[in-house]
């Protein structure tokens, strides 16, 4: 005589009961075609897999590798069209965003100072951060990344200054 758990209500049976005395269900009937199936298969049946074996991470290497070179040229693309800045005879616009856009306008003469920064690999590619400062807004100042030529958008933007 063992104990087993009834399948039905998972309480403690003894295998010679006909019927659990929790829930009813027919003890004796299944443990005999249990047993039947199990001298059958030659192993006893579980519901825990002996192993589980998944693929090898190394037969996604190309996967990860051309992840890695495809997926920052789309963010830089994306992060090059979010910034634009326009200089116009009467005033300079700047726009922010690529779903949701944001712009200030802002006149020659409310610009207080042009500031540059180039780091030696900047000054090599011709690129630098333009920080433009403000009396007309409330922040004061606009940084702007890599920008093509900044002497040359500076010397634009001071041109139109004087020009007013």
């Amino acid at each position: 005589m063992a104990l087993i758990n009834c399948p039905e209500c998972k309480q403690p049976v003894s295998t010679e009961a006909h019927t659990c005395p929790h829930c009813g269900f027919p003890i004796a009937e299944k443990y005999a075609q249990h047993q039947a199936g199990d001298a059958e298969a030659g192993a006893p049946q579980s519901g825990e897999p002996l192993a589980e074996v998944r693929s090898s991470w190394w037969s996604y290497f190309w996967y990860f590798f051309f992840f890695w070179l495809i997926v920052p040229p789309i963010l830089a693309i994306f992060r090059r069209k979010t910034t634009l800045l326009q200089v116009f005879p009467d005033r300079i616009r700047l726009t922010r965003g690529l779903a949701s856009k944001g712009s200030r306008d802002y006149k020659p003469r409310d610009i207080r100072s042009i500031d540059i920064d180039q780091t030696l690999l900047q000054r090599m590619v011709g690129i630098g951060d333009l920080t433009i400062s403000t009396a007309a807004s409330t922040e004061g100042t606009e940084l702007m990344h890599s920008i093509p030529q900044p002497q040359a958008v500076r010397d634009l933007i001071l041109s139109q200054r004087r020009g007013q």
